[in-house]
């Protein structure tokens, strides 16, 4: 087989399940194209076949740009569905694993990737195989790096068509209810899965040692990952973002892909804003905590020192805006559409805020560890003396007492020896 259809075929990228992945070239446009087919053992069950069709529907009417674009389609002669899309040449997460990046560098790139899922989960596609592979990265218009996604995964509805006993999925990327089929499914299983890649592309190996479905089904509920912030030189929140997403318990997983996609970005501002304080301040200078340890706080209306945000104020770094849908649209990215408000979940703290922003007075957060916070203070004045605007140091009046009757009692005493000498 040298063509599919117009395509003139250039070299397999790559098979999974259901269907294998070629390189083509489109010579009437003359651009690289990707053809996905169907699997031979998949092209008689008529109910796969037309799922899959309905894949690239689905794929074709999403029109995102975090989607790789489907924009022909058809059947092979021996009766094999196949679909082409864009060609993304930037790669995958997992060439980015491989060769280990820079810490900030993978989380902005983590991030990306959730938003990605989140377009499937707005429109109630469960993807159930996030992988570092399944990850595309490719330079937008404007220049920005874009992480895509080339597929819907295992969709569900697939697996249905194949058969209700199949488990799918990657094991060491895969949440326990997935593995076990016990509970409900949703999108929080594609949250495991990407907290797992996210832990993987900092540390190249992902959290846990699975090579099988027995291997997750041996983890204990309170099995955590080996913590990692100190190494990396990451706000020790990373670690608590670890421990909550990769949960067995889907209810402390952040509740959506975007809340996440926030965190993450969040802890790749500050490792960002600690690199760039390299500017030692005066010795005589006193400190009080900086805002960046924000990142270690988890407020609660008693706090001391937190301030509620102001009328219509909303949690935002200074100089940024607000989440954008992928319609354009300025209002929240996670809640409901056209409603202007923001879902329950985003009332409560996630211990992750932006630096410099004051912390809401919120309730505790339910799905990330209490942490007690650590707080960094520059060297203070002792309390016997006192340190001046301009930096000079001042004593304080008992000081110049106890150096005056010092001196009169020395006074005193050369008088005494005086008049014992002139008696004498």
């Amino acid at each position: 087989m040298e063509t599919i259809g117009r395509y003139r075929l250039v070299r397999r990228l790559g098979a999974g399940s259901f269907a294998t992945v070629y390189l083509g070239h489109d010579d009437s446009l003359d651009v690289p194209v990707a053809i996905k087919v169907l699997a031979d053992n998949w092209s008689a069950n008529e109910d796969v076949r037309q799922r899959f069709l309905a894949e690239a529907r689905i794929m074709r009417r999403i029109r995102d740009k975090r989607i790789v674009q489907v924009y022909d389609i058809g059947t092979l002669d021996d009766g094999r569905p196949y679909f082409v899309m864009d060609f993304i040449d930037g790669g995958s997460l997992d060439d980015l694993r491989k060769r280990r990046v820079e810490p900030e560098r993978a989380l902005r790139l983590c991030a990306e990737g959730c938003r990605a899922l989140q377009v499937l989960h707005d429109n109630d596609i469960i993807h159930r195989d996030v992988t570092p592979g399944n990850l595309l990265i490719s330079r937008g218009a404007n220049g920005e790096t874009l992480v895509l996604i080339a597929d819907l995964g295992v969709a569900k509805s697939m697996i249905d068509a194949a058969g209700a006993t199949m488990t799918a999925g990657t094991p060491s990327y895969m949440a326990m209810e997935q593995a076990t089929g016990i509970g409900t499914l949703d999108h929080r299983a594609d949250i495991y899965s990407l907290t797992a890649l996210t832990y993987a592309m900092l540390t190249g190996e992902p959290p846990f040692k699975v090579r099988s479905l027995a291997d997750i089904l041996g983890r204990g509920p309170q099995s955590d990952p080996e913590p990692i912030a100190e190494r990396l030189g990451a706000p020790p929140i990373l670690d608590a973002l670890m421990v909550s997403g990769l949960s067995t318990d889907p209810q402390r997983r952040p509740p959506s892909a975007e809340v996440l996609a926030q965190a993450l970005d969040s802890i790749a501002d500050q490792m960002h804003a600690a690199s760039a304080e390299v500017s030692p301040l005066p010795e005589s200078t006193t400190l009080r905590p900086s805002p960046a340890t924000a990142y270690l706080q988890n407020p609660s209306p008693h706090s001391p020192g937190t301030t509620p945000p102001g009328p219509g104020a909303t949690p935002h770094s200074p100089g940024t805006s607000p989440p954008v849908q992928s319609g354009g649209s300025p209002t929240s990215m996670i809640g409901p559409p056209g409603s202007g408000q923001p879902p329950a979940y985003q009332q409560q703290a996630y211990g992750y805020q932006s630096p410099g922003t004051q912390p809401p007075s919120y309730p505790p957060n339910p799905y990330l560890p209490q942490h007690q916070p650590q707080q960094h203070y520059v060297e203070q004045a002792p309390p016997d003396r006192e340190t001046s605007d301009t930096g000079t140091t001042q004593r304080p009046i008992m000081f110049y007492i106890l150096i005056g009757l010092a001196a009169l009692a020395l006074f005193a005493i050369s008088l005494f020896v005086t008049i014992t000498a002139l008696n004498g």
